[in-house]
């Protein structure tokens, strides 16, 4: 298993508001919304293909 590190992070009230519709949406936890996230657009900077390696937690993970 990958090894996971917890943080602590802030953001604006607004990103916030906008990540949580965003996870919801997409059926997922604002965690793994965040993660999803931040893995497209790592991958897309380093131009590595489009397709990100799964992450923890799926469409059907618990709301955020």
């Amino acid at each position: 298993m990958e090894s996971e590190v917890r943080i602590t992070l802030r953001v604006p009230g607004d990103l916030h508001t906008r990540l949580t519709a965003r996870a919801q949406r997409e059926r997922r936890s604002l965690n793994s919304e965040i993660l999803h996230l931040l893995e497209g657009a790592l991958t897309a900077d380093s131009g590595e293909s489009a397709t990100p390696a799964p992450l923890r937690g799926g469409p059907d993970s618990s709301p955020a």
